[in-house]
């Protein structure tokens, strides 16, 4: 069968940088999709994106469907032909519809009956005939929140289209799409190349527009995009500033990325770095560069998607745009200054919060007194974590950060530090909003801490005490992330804080506000999820969390503490035979419905296995105590693993369910013995086989 290489390009008015990755992978899934959902066979699908198109390459892709035999169940046997033997009109029916005549019918016996059947064979389509009616889906399931018209045209898209290419190996296929004949035409560079440039094969597209000042691979040109950066940079004896998604952005901007060095006045940096790298980012989309102490330059980087003549000019016009957005960061430090923080906290009584729990104001003096609270429990200064609290939210009244929101914090560290406030509370300031992604640094000092924890766990708190707990993939307040950063701050810096008391605590501040009475479960079992998460992202097996999670430790270090040592006994010889047999105790246990608290009667043990056991069971919980008090849960899970041939003794010669009462229960009492020991660290029984 004739293979070949389907290329599909949609040319466009600029595309939203932000969108565009999204709109090819997607475009390219649901190409992928209906090629598959045709039963037309390829090798694979690359997908291409530009400024001013989506494109995709299916490798190796079938002219044709394979033929098939497409079995046509008719009517039952017995209700196909009357008495006599005639067709009834069912029948008759069924053939008509299937183009045959009875006598060709087949007969499908099964346990259930005989039909009868008819075996058709369907020759297949070509992709010349089934390609417009893929293309159109494809195109009707992009995520386009906003799709638009333009011209005289009805059809609607993300952007104006202009061409549609559509190549079978050099064969055009005629399709329809967007109110637009398909045909071998592209648009090269807006400025640098031609209009409706004959793309000769489909496998000559990259080289085609490449000539016509266009890389349309969008991998390559961000890779393009990164080097020239990092060497335009290091010839500069400077470090680009960069992340992937401005990387993605950069080059979702250009189709020809030409890097240029500019430079602002010396004079900005006396502003803050952060507000200035924000503006020279978010705004422009320029790169920011910095010295070796990372310390920022007054030279930065942006990329252009022309190749000047005469690229002083390009970089003067960059200058004078970015100019007046420095001198705004300027005047808005300088104008901040002259009034403290402390003195914008009655402004905090305008802004709400949420309706129902009252105003930034309020928020700020329920974070005081539980920042307050935490650093009494850690140890550290409760009057400075209660001015840090008090003036959390402070900076939000500044003029910089209303402008440029992404500094609250930031700017607040700066002016505390100028209205005089300690070290301590202006670092707070900063780190309060710590950690603000996956792998984000932790906030560094414990009144810092302290902060940090106040305010994910007032929200947290609050928005649960009104009921309005996050569902499915709506969470407006960011519930989610407070939860893990609260974890992470807990845990990772072995703070020893307990759930419940802060929840409670937090539920006690907010006083009537509190509506909801399930409040403090749910927002304990709300974080505890998270952990889950949290540790499953971190490569700890379900089995090992799920068996700590029984146990619902609400001290998040206690928690680590137990995965550790599960995960450390779980690698154990021992580790399957025991959870088997905690398991099997478990099992028993349940059954017979015994109570907690059932003492073992020493002298009721008759059998040298049970009373092996029973002095070693002794044994350990005398040598464990210790050991379970400082949540040396390894210790105490490696000490039990020894018991293993004592239990497997006891199993293999003790008759648990005697007909003897006493010594019954007493038996299971002892079994209930194993299985607290056991428990004291997890449901070992939950624990699967390695």
């Amino acid at each position: 069968m004739r293979k070949e290489n389907l290329l599909i390009e949609l040319g466009t008015e600029e595309l939203p940088p932000k969108a565009l990755k999204t709109l090819a992978t997607s475009f390219a899934e649901n190409i992928h999709a209906g090629l598959t959902n045709a039963e037309l066979s390829f090798e694979a699908i690359e997908w291409f994106a530009a400024p001013r198109r989506l494109a995709v390459l299916v490798k190796k892709l079938d002219a044709t469907q394979q033929d098939k035999t497409v079995e046509k169940r008719g009517p039952a046997v017995s209700a196909a032909f009357d008495e006599k033997g005639e067709p009834t009109k069912a029948a008759l029916g069924w053939a008509r519809g299937n183009g045959i005549e009875i006598s060709d019918a087949e007969r499908l016996v099964t346990e259930k009956g005989e039909w009868l059947l008819y075996k058709a064979h369907q020759a297949g389509q070509s992709i010349n005939a089934l390609l417009e009616g893929i293309l159109t889906q494809a195109l009707s399931k992009l995520p386009i929140p906003k799709p638009m018209r333009w011209g005289h045209h009805t059809t609607q898209f993300i952007r104006p289209v202009h061409t549609l290419c559509v190549l079978f190996g050099s064969e055009v296929i005629e399709a329809k799409a967007l109110g637009l004949s398909s045909d071998n035409k592209v648009n090269g560079h807006r400025f640098h190349g031609e209009q409706g440039v004959t793309v000769a094969h489909a496998d000559e597209y990259l080289a085609t527009l490449e000539k016509q000042h266009v890389i349309a691979d969008f991998k390559q040109r961000t890779l393009l995009v990164r080097q020239e950066l990092e060497k335009n940079a290091a010839q500069l004896g400077l470090k680009p500033d960069f992340d992937e998604l401005l990387l993605e952005e950069i080059a979702s901007l250009v189709e020809w990325p030409v890097v240029l060095t500019a430079s602002f006045d010396t004079s900005f940096l006396q502003v803050p770095k952060e507000a200035l790298i924000y503006t020279m980012k978010d705004d422009q989309k320029y790169v920011p560069l910095l010295h070796e102490d990372g310390e920022l330059s007054n030279q930065f980087l942006f990329v252009s998607n022309i190749q000047s003549r005469d690229p002083i000019q390009v970089i003067s016009g960059n200058e004078k745009v970015i100019r007046p957005r420095l001198a705004d960061a300027e005047f808005f430090f300088n104008s901040d200054k002259k009034h403290s923080l402390a003195s914008r906290l009655n402004s905090l009584d305008s802004v709400l919060f949420q309706k129902q729990l009252g105003t930034l104001k309020d928020k700020s003096q329920r974070i005081a007194t539980l920042s307050s609270y935490i650093a009494q429990q850690i140890n550290a200064d409760a009057a400075l974590a209660y001015r840090a609290g008090e003036l959390a939210k402070a900076d939000l009244m500044t003029n910089m950060v209303m402008e440029f929101p992404d500094v609250q914090g930031v700017m607040g560290k700066y002016y505390a530090l100028h209205d005089g406030e300690s070290e301590e509370v202006a670092n707070a300031l900063y780190d309060q909003y710590l950690p603000r992604f996956a792998g984000d640094d932790l906030p560094a000092h414990p009144v810092s801490a302290s902060v940090a924890l106040a305010d994910k766990i007032d929200t947290l708190v609050g928005i649960f005490g009104i009921g309005q707990l996050p569902k499915g993939d709506k969470d407006p307040f960011a519930l989610r992330r407070a939860a893990i950063g609260l974890l992470r701050i807990i845990s990772e810096l072995k703070l020893p804080l307990d759930l419940e008391d802060l929840v409670g605590k937090a539920i006690e501040i907010y006083a009537e506000k509190i509506t909801n009475e399930d409040c403090h479960q749910q927002v304990v079992d709300f974080v505890l999820g998270r952990f889950n998460a949290l540790l499953q992202d971190q490569g700890i097996s379900i089995d090992v969390i799920q068996a700590v999670s029984a146990r619902r430790p609400t001290q998040p270090t206690d928690f680590v503490a137990r995965i550790q040592a599960v995960s450390t006994f779980k690698a154990l010889d021992a580790a399957e035979a025991l959870a088997a047999a905690n398991k099997r105790v478990a099992n028993i246990l349940a059954k017979q419905h015994v109570e907690t608290g059932v003492k073992v009667e020493s002298a009721l043990l008759t059998e040298s296995a049970e009373q092996t056991l029973y002095h070693e069971l002794e044994s350990a919980r005398t040598e464990l105590n210790m050991a379970i008090e400082q949540q040396d849960y390894t210790t105490v899970l490696t000490r039990l693993a020894q018991l293993r041939e004592s239990i497997d003794a006891f199993f293999d010669n003790v008759m648990v369910m005697t007909d003897d009462n006493a010594v019954r229960d007493n038996r299971l009492a002892l079994l209930l013995m194993l299985r607290e020991l056991f428990m004291v660290t997890a449901d070992i029984s939950l624990l699967a086989k390695n």
